[in-house]
């Protein structure tokens, strides 16, 4: 399968006005309290879509449902449709396991977007390693439970960090190497797409209607910079996103060209600008072993073995 660098359809100036009227389709947005998935979640809504916000925090969730609802909108948007939320704790397989059973109604599209980043050693309450645990693991296992559900697409929110990734199947979740913030991060990003790619793989194998398709930020300044605990790591992330990077809007726009536009399979979006930091999206390529698809597949099989969930089409 061929994957490289291709233009969007409406050329250079695709913003989130662009987003087509979405009435009566149904998105599932995680980790959308604040940046990328909450814009994302907000531009689907104003679009028309029913859209729900799968949090952690149900209390935080329902403020930012109500601030979505009051934002004004203006032509061409159509009547939006309606904003849920719902609790789900991709740290805990528990959580994403009661999250799918509880689900019984149809999903256009799955945006996976919820995302720790270098938090110090942590573990999810199954033991995983913080940042694979989250960003990767518990996104695997809601994807596997809800795919039966699923319609028409799962967006994969990545990272360019995934460029800096090096996958360790022998020790996924650092229990015997040194831990590195970073390179954590980096190989739950790389995770992301080596996954998203070898589910694009599964689907065409049953002939199944559905796309995995993925998409990074660019350089965008939202609430996971508030998450470095490097001493003035937060403060140089900020400043560095605002010069040569972009605002959560911004970054909110490859997920929304991923999610909405008719793009092929496999398909990874990001922003067109210089080094691919900032600007309107479109289709972009990956790293070198972000296409090793013998390492796509043994993950897959891990991730598998680990959350005790498969492909179930």
């Amino acid at each position: 399968m061929k994957r490289g660098p291709a233009r969007g359809r409406r050329g250079g100036g695709w913003s989130a006005r662009d987003v087509p009227a979405l009435t009566g389709r149904t998105f599932v947005v995680t980790g959308a309290t604040s940046g990328i998935g909450l814009e994302t979640a907000a531009a689907l809504y104003a679009a028309g879509a029913d859209v729900t916000l799968a949090v952690r925090n149900e209390v935080k969730g329902r403020a930012v449902a109500d601030a979505i609802a009051a934002r004004p909108r203006g032509a061409p948007w159509p009547t939006p449709g309606a904003v849920s939320v719902r609790a789900l704790d991709l740290a805990d397989l528990a959580s994403v396991r009661r999250f799918a059973h509880d689900w019984t109604v149809p999903i256009d599209v799955l945006v996976n977007n919820a995302g720790v980043m270098t938090p110090p050693l942590q573990r999810t309450a199954d033991g995983f390693e913080m940042q694979m645990g989250t960003n990767h693991l518990g996104h695997f296992a809601l994807t596997n439970l809800l795919l039966p559900h699923v319609r028409d697409r799962v967006v994969t929110v990545a990272s360019l960090a995934e460029r800096a990734g090096r996958l360790d199947l022998d020790d996924l979740n650092y229990e015997r190497r040194p831990y590195s913030r970073a390179r954590a991060y980096g190989q739950a990003k790389l995770a992301n797409l080596l996954c998203a790619a070898h589910l694009q793989r599964r689907l065409a194998d049953v002939g199944s209607p559905v796309r995995s398709v993925a998409a990074h930020p660019g350089a965008s300044s939202t609430g996971l910079g508030d998450q470095l605990s490097v001493p003035g790591a937060t403060a140089l992330f900020r400043f560095g996103s605002r010069f040569v990077g972009q605002d959560a809007g911004g970054g909110a726009l490859p997920t929304l060209f991923a999610a909405v536009e008719d793009v092929p399979g496999d398909t990874y979006v990001g922003p067109r600008g210089l080094f691919q930091l900032r600007g309107a999206p479109t289709a972009v390529g990956r790293s070198v072993r972000a296409l090793d698809d013998a390492a796509a597949a043994r993950l897959w099989a891990l991730s598998e073995k680990l959350t005790g969930t498969e492909f179930p089409l």
